[in-house]
């Protein structure tokens, strides 16, 4: 698991353009056949994936955690992006959809993840946060009929926005809040661009009470995203390729313009899990 410490805004607008990629980037996100983790002091989220082709993949704690098993203190949520898959916690497995997410509580134990096919490999992509006390574990899919252990998004939380004339006709497709998934702390979802828009999160904003982390993909190889952030006076930015996450500090905007539309996965981790409790940035503003 590798480790990212905090980082103050007065550092980073000093940064080199090499610094903050080392700093907030996380490529490489998924690799065949490996769980890959990191750790980051802002708010002790872990961002990650799980990617199993040949083998069905064990989550284990590490020494970085200190616990006898990774959800001993925490809880995580899982979105597959690639092929049909199963995750197994605790002996009961779930058929997880591209797609599909699932809502693992504290206190599970045993975690595994396993590919259908190994020619079109399921893609877990993980955040996972510090938690208090444990929440049902559930299978979350975007349609169909709710069952034992499984929800199915609800209406409201399918909130389409924007539009093509504004560059940002996108659709927010939330996974993982209160009213809908419970949790301690984790708030996590899936945000579509329609042809033609490019623009994510605008107007822009930063919300003080919790960070966030970015996870874009749907991508081409030769298409990138421009991912600005930093404090509104003294904005940065980073570029990212397909499948790759980047970090938000709760003191850093986070929005993104794309050479194409695209997909991207917000999570967010704090104190606070009101959706709409942002600090709007007024786009004259931006410097």
């Amino acid at each position: 698991m590798e480790l990212r410490t905090a980082a103050s805004p007065r550092d980073v607008k000093h940064y080199t353009t090499q610094r903050l990629r080392e700093e907030f980037l996380i490529q490489n996100v998924f690799v065949p056949d490996e769980i890959k983790l990191v750790y980051s002091h802002i708010d002790r989220i872990i961002t990650g994936s799980a990617t199993p082709v040949e083998k069905e993949l064990k989550l284990v704690a590490g020494d970085e955690l200190r616990a006898e098993y990774f959800l001993q203190r925490r809880e995580m949520g899982v979105i597959n992006i690639g092929g049909p898959g199963s995750i197994c916690v605790d002996g009961r497995t779930y058929q997880v959809a591209p797609r599909d997410g699932m809502y693992i509580g504290m206190g599970k134990k045993d975690i595994t993840f396993s590919s259908t096919d190994k020619e079109n490999p399921a893609k877990f992509y993980i955040n996972s946060a510090p938690a208090h006390t444990s929440y049902p574990t559930v299978l979350i899919k975007r349609e169909g009929t709710e069952e034992e252990d499984v929800v199915i998004i609800k209406e409201e939380n399918k909130v389409e926005l924007g539009s093509l004339e504004q560059s940002n006709h996108r659709t927010i497709c939330k996974y993982i809040l209160p009213g809908q998934v419970e949790s301690c702390q984790l708030e996590m979802g899936m945000t579509s661009l329609e042809p033609g828009s490019v623009w994510n999160t605008m107007p822009c904003h930063t919300h003080d009470r919790r960070m966030e982390v970015y996870l874009y993909f749907d991508m081409p190889e030769d298409a990138f995203v421009m991912h600005y952030m930093g404090e509104p006076q003294e904005t940065r930015h980073i570029v990212m390729r397909n499948e790759e996450a980047v970090i938000s500090p709760s003191w850093s905007i986070h929005s993104g313009s794309g050479s194409r539309n695209y997909t991207f996965i917000w999570g967010m981790v704090g104190e606070n899990q009101d959706f709409d409790d942002m600090d709007g940035i007024r786009n004259q503003d931006i410097l």
